[in-house]
């Protein structure tokens, strides 16, 4: 799926997964809305089987050193498109079959208590809570949310923050992990580089630096076979190679996956870094199920403990 192309329909007879909503005055406290839980670099866990029949859980976890601000179009299932995430901050929200949107990162944002202001990267205008798609460059997870869903990892349009997209609990499809191993800011050719105070924030794509009908795959270029990777393009690539470098980098960046949740990680250290999430009142981590039982034993103690402060929190 190429920037620009979240909302393309596809089609396929495969049934989706139904799920059940528990029941309950104490869960019903903990579905309202995002629920955050604050634990250090761990996700927050979905609380009781929150998602509504054929929907998809989404945690949103930051495991950037400083606070990022998540724009998302369309944003009604998402707390209105916007919000602020603090580094080991995790937010869980659900998203019916058929949305189709994006997810991206804002960087070194200042938003007063209406939600007016401005971001170095990623801005969508003047407002938190994001009703347009981000300035470039900005990394995006883009999403076509159907039996089979569509997603992936763009940098077309530019990078600013790391990105991989991990599903957990698909039942079919490939269901891979998509996005980034490596920060692009640390290699960024200084041609492409944003920078502010001295510091490079943000990778330009060459389409959007030089404007060339071959670096932007137009034109006589504008098919799969003559627009072909570029010097600027393999750089891109090395450090995210689940994600599009260049606009028909479809064979190693689009990917499909039935039934499953979604993991949209900030900064972290590769696509192959152990993630969790919540699903229908079951600890669901990324990677070979058999992976040591001591591990998920932590995992699920982190998981009791968070669930126990926010019941003492909820009556106090």
């Amino acid at each position: 799926m190429r920037a620009g192309t979240a909302g393309a329909s596809r089609t396929c007879l495969v049934p989706w997964e139904r799920s059940q909503r528990s029941r309950g005055e104490s869960r019903e406290r903990w579905r309202r809305g995002g629920r955050r839980i604050h634990t250090l670099l761990l996700p927050s866990l979905k609380q009781g089987a929150e998602a509504a029949e054929g929907a998809r859980v989404f945690t949103i976890i930051n495991y950037c050193k400083t606070t990022i601000w998540p724009g998302i179009t369309p944003g009604n299932s998402f707390n209105g498109g916007g919000f602020p995430l603090k580094p080991g901050e995790s937010v869980v929200f659900t998203a019916p079959v058929g949305w189709s949107g994006r997810i991206w990162g804002r960087t070194g944002c200042d938003f007063d208590r209406d939600g007016n202001g401005s971001c170095q990267t990623g801005a969508c205008g003047s407002v938190l809570k994001c009703s347009a798609s981000g300035q470039t460059p900005a990394t995006l997870a883009e999403f076509t949310l159907a039996p089979l869903d569509f997603y992936d990892v763009s940098l077309v349009d530019g990078f600013n923050l790391p990105i991989t997209v991990t599903p957990v609990n698909g039942q079919g499809g490939n269901c891979s992990s998509a996005g980034c191993d490596g920060d692009l800011r640390d290699n960024c050719p200084s041609e492409l580089a944003v920078k502010f105070d001295g510091k490079t924030v943000a990778c330009r794509s060459a389409c959007d630096v030089f404007n060339t009908d071959q670096y932007c795959c137009r034109g006589v270029f504008g098919n799969s076979v003559i627009c072909q990777p570029t010097y600027y393009s393999k750089i891109f690539k090395q450090a995210c190679p689940g994600a599009y470098s260049y606009a028909y980098d479809d064979p190693t960046s689009i990917f499909t996956c039935v039934g499953g949740d979604y993991i949209v990680s900030f900064c972290s250290k590769s696509r192959k870094q152990r993630v969790c999430t919540y699903h229908i009142n079951k600890l669901i981590c990324s990677g070979s199920p058999g992976r040591g039982a001591s591990s998920t034993g932590k995992w699920l103690a982190v998981l009791l403990l968070g669930l126990a402060s926010m019941w003492w929190s909820s009556w106090l």
